[in-house]
């Protein structure tokens, strides 16, 4: 089976624009967790958590993709 592989940013714009939405994830999430953890609802808490979890794994995926395309450059100017 292929590997479905995002493509990175090219530009600056794109760059920040993909760390802003990053970012914007983890303030919603942070949001929603406080709000579950006012309500006591249990269920609340597991979807925050859930969310959190998929939010941290973009931030990585963004690093990972970022630094490959860093290594990428590195290598082209060699």
């Amino acid at each position: 089976m292929a590997k479905n592989k995002k493509k990175l940013p090219k530009s600056k714009v794109g760059k920040i624009l993909s760390v802003g939405m990053q970012v914007a994830g983890a303030i919603g999430v942070l949001k929603q967790v406080k709000e579950a953890r006012g309500k006591g609802d249990k269920l609340e808490i597991v979807d925050a958590v859930v969310s959190a979890a998929a939010v941290i794994t973009g931030f990585a995926l963004l690093i990972r993709a970022l630094r490959e395309g860093d290594e990428a450059l590195e290598e082209s100017t060699d």
